[in-house]
């Protein structure tokens, strides 16, 4: 079969066709992060465990299926130089 591109089509490589690569390797950075640090303050396993779903299940949750599909890179860009510098337009009608 051969299969015809728009040449404004925008192909992303992506893991499993769901999320980018790169959010992938930020997810399990930040996973391998939290897993250490909960191995050397804790020692029991419930609250390794608990520690660990409390803080890399909802950036996983959010690299799936939050943001519209953008770049979780991306998007704490923003979110970053937004708290930085955060502008309000106010826009009046007349």
């Amino acid at each position: 079969m051969k299969f015809i591109f728009p040449q404004n089509y925008d192909f992303k490589n992506k893991l499993f066709g769901i999320i980018d690569y790169s959010t992938v390797l930020v997810n399990l950075v930040w996973d391998i992060l939290i897993f250490a640090l909960s191995n050397i303050i804790f020692s029991s396993w419930t609250i390794k465990i608990f520690v660990i779903v409390v803080f890399c299940f909802p950036l996983l949750l959010f690299s799936l299926i939050g943001f519209n599909g953008e770049n979780i890179l991306y998007v704490s860009y923003y979110l970053i130089k937004f708290f930085i510098r955060p502008k309000l337009y106010l826009y009046k009608k007349f």
